[in-house]
């Protein structure tokens, strides 16, 4: 008698409809069928009926991890990029304002606006932005060349594109929030149906339009290109994610506790005398915060967010109050929360390395794709005041950058008196958010040396290289086993 068993198998399956592969994994996983004899089965099978049975009557959200979707979206702002992407699962890429010219590309205008004076504002706003964007380009781009020759083992073509895209490094940061992207994921249908909830549970408009339109485009067939271009027949095409589509709905949790939240902050900063920038003590774009007690972090946390004070002072705040003070601040998170919402990210606590973290929209937007630590962003705003690239001011052409960045705040202080939503959407890139990091000593060692590199924005080298000299502060050890790249050291021809 042989006790060796079946021999082992290790098998690629074809790409399948999302709803159908998750389906048949978990069927999969709940029989002794060979995965051949499993596909077979789900085939004759109703899908439908079983994600009612066992997903979306019992919960169990595992099996949707077992299917994944493509989604591109397609000239949305980029400020519903970034919104977007705020899922910690997931998986994708933005077209990059770093390596292209995005005058082309246009800019969103938010229908409250539309047929109003304000319009005529916003567009004045965003067309003095994109004017300084193409004006600066190519002196910044002939200072650049000026500076670093072509080597004569590069090839023109490679040197000019590397060139280009240096100078769009610094022109960007002329790029409102409103400037049109593209956004291309691979998620689960678990990370796509918390996605959509998330969606069409927002404030901004925008991004409750494209939630809705996520949700029907999951409803029909996808765009199979690829399959006509390899000669596949037409076929009729299954929906991406026909049952779960019909269930994604707007949360009132999601919806209603940032307003609740918001609403507490400004009261309670206000009151303590932190509403206002004369108020902020600290000028270091990076600071490391100590260690301190979980229920001072979560009531800290959730003030943070809907205020713009440093983090060190807002905690300095709340150490200051009783415990129920304290936990009056959490409850307030937690009173609409739903049985199956989950606690909103401002929860995700406990992680001892807390950076609080000031600077420039757009290199923090490369900071933003960590999904290894958690981000608690402050909204965007103009009150820190913005970051001047200092290849700018090599160059000469400072005072142009300056006098245009001038302009469009004073700009958007008036344009905010009238619509909120418009001033939003007319940041530009070059003005500072404050966001808190928090994570593990791994993703501190990984930012600091990744972000450090050569290769990277000078404003992420920058953060990243302070990071580590934060931690070397109190942790010279942890800190000498990182190997960063201090951001003086520069080869501006590596991409």
């Amino acid at each position: 008698m042989t006790t060796d068993g079946p021999t082992r198998r290790v098998i690629a399956l074809a790409p399948m409809p999302p709803e159908k592969s998750a389906y048949a994994l978990a069927r999969y996983s709940r029989s002794a069928d060979a995965i051949e004899d499993s596909l077979r089965w789900v085939h004759g099978h109703s899908s439908e009926k079983f994600w009612e049975q066992f997903y979306f009557a019992y919960g169990h959200a595992s099996i949707a991890d077992l299917g994944h979707v493509i989604i591109c979206f397609e000239h949305i702002s980029e400020l519903a990029a970034i919104r977007l992407e705020d899922e910690p699962l997931w998986d994708g890429q933005a077209k990059s304002s770093r390596y292209q010219n995005f005058g082309p590309s246009g800019c969103y205008v938010p229908d409250s606006i539309h047929g109003t004076e304000t319009e005529g504002a916003y567009r004045g706003i965003i067309g003095s932005l994109f004017n300084c964007y193409a004006l600066l380009h190519d002196p910044l781009k002939r200072f650049l060349a000026n500076r670093t020759p072509k080597p004569d083992d590069m090839k023109p073509a490679d040197y000019d594109r590397t060139i280009a895209a240096r100078a769009f490094d610094v022109t960007r940061y002329l790029l409102p929030l409103a400037v049109r992207t593209n956004v291309g994921q691979v998620v689960s249908i678990r990370t796509l149906e918390k996605q959509i909830s998330r969606l069409v549970s927002a404030q901004l408009p925008e991004l409750k339009a494209v939630g809705e339109e996520l949700k029907e485009a999951c409803q029909r067939p996808p765009v199979n290109v690829w399959g006509e271009l390899s000669g596949q027949s037409a076929g009729a095409a299954e929906p991406l994610a026909p049952t779960l589509a019909r269930y994604a709905h707007p949360s009132a949790y999601q919806a209603e506790v940032y307003q609740d939240l918001g609403r507490h902050a400004r009261e309670v900063l206000k009151a303590a005398g932190l509403d206002q920038p004369a108020s902020w003590i600290r000028t270091e774009p990076v600071d490391l915060i100590e260690p301190h007690h979980p229920l001072d972090e979560l009531a800290a946390t959730l003030l943070y967010r809907g205020g713009q004070a440093p983090y060190r002072q807002i905690l300095a705040l709340v150490q200051g109050w009783t415990e129920k003070q304290k936990q009056e601040t959490i409850d307030i998170a937690f009173h609409k929360r739903g049985q199956h919402d989950e606690l909103i990210k401002e929860f995700r606590s406990g992680y001892t390395f807390l950076f609080d973290v000031l600077m420039d929209i757009g290199g923090w937007r490369d900071m933003h794709r960590h999904r290894r630590c958690q981000q608690i962003q402050q909204n965007f705003t103009t009150v820190h005041g913005y970051d001047v690239p200092p290849a700018l001011i090599e160059a000469g052409l400072e005072a142009d950058y300056r006098a245009a960045m001038e302009a469009v705040k004073t700009d958007i202080e008036q344009l905010r008196k009238s619509n909120q939503e418009a001033a939003l959407y007319a940041i530009p890139f070059g003005f500072k958010v404050r966001c808190l990091f928090k994570m593990d000593y791994a993703e501190v060692e990984y930012i600091s040396r990744l972000r450090s590199g050569v290769k990277g924005h000078w404003s992420y080298r920058t953060i990243a290289w302070l990071m580590k000299q934060k931690l070397a502060e109190r942790h010279p050890f942890l800190a000498d086993q990182i190997q960063a790249t201090p951001p003086d050291i520069e080869d501006s021809l590596a991409r």
